[in-house]
């Protein structure tokens, strides 16, 4: 699952075109307060360069950001140390972390869960996450939609050009393994010279039910789930649900 490299580099000026990471963050500390939910312990899995882990981790008194790429990790660390907030960082893979400690809040967000190939491990990262979390806690994540991978990634090529970097992406999708394959070749300028590199990245479409019997079968019960983090009803073409989970029995 460690698939950013070079891309860590420049993940921040492409990612922050498309994702609200300050409104999505609201509407999770919303949902915390909904739920009453002690702002003390912070988890964020997969947390990238850190932008999501930041926004939130500012209303928490620690944070614990994790991940699988060190070239990521070593971002969000300059990141949330520049933003004052009491972070650690720690290099795991989100399917079998162990930290030995709780969380009042756990966040896997931006299609990380989609990133987990097999079926067995998925259900590995369910149970991994219940083990963390304070029995009084939440578990939020988000998930691109059979639809988006489908049709939306499904077998189409983007590019984008900013003249500072050009990237080419095209995608081959899988019917038999429900999987897209996503080749990037990236070009980043330099001074006055470009410099090549490709990366590839790979998601399996899981249908909503196979989702949830997952969670439901790690003792997790679903609170509410969201077309996207916003507030519209989710229909035939949603492209990512926000699920909003708790400890079965709580």
């Amino acid at each position: 699952m460690d698939c950013y490299n070079d891309f860590a580099e420049i993940y921040d000026e492409l990612i922050n075109e498309d994702i609200d990471y300050k409104l999505w963050a609201e509407k999770i500390i919303e949902i915390c307060d909904e739920y009453k939910v002690v702002k003390r312990d912070y988890l964020d899995l997969a947390c990238g360069t850190g932008n999501f882990t930041a926004c939130i981790g500012k209303k928490f008194i620690f944070t614990t950001a994790l991940d699988l790429s060190e070239q990521m990790l070593s971002i969000a660390d300059e990141k949330l140390k520049e933003e004052g907030i009491k972070a650690k960082v720690v290099c795991q893979n989100i399917c079998s972390f162990n930290l030995k400690k709780k969380f009042d809040l756990i966040t896997c967000g931006l299609d990380s869960t989609n990133y987990i190939l097999d079926r067995d491990e998925l259900k590995q990262y369910f149970a991994s996450v219940h083990h963390h979390l304070k029995d009084e806690g939440v578990f939020i994540f988000d998930i691109n939609t059979e639809f988006k991978i489908k049709h939306i990634l499904g077998n189409n090529s983007f590019n984008f050009d900013n003249e500072d970097v050009v990237y080419i992406w095209e995608n081959e999708y899988d019917d038999e393994e429900d999987i897209v394959n996503m080749y990037l070749t990236f070009f980043v300028k330099k001074g006055q010279v470009y410099y090549r590199f490709d990366e590839e990245h790979r998601e399996r479409a899981y249908s909503e039910a196979f989702i949830e019997q997952c969670f439901k079968a790690a003792g997790f019960k679903m609170e509410k789930k969201l077309n996207c983090y916003g507030d519209e009803a989710i229909d035939k073409e949603t492209e990512r649900i926000t699920y909003v989970l708790r400890k079965d029995g709580v």
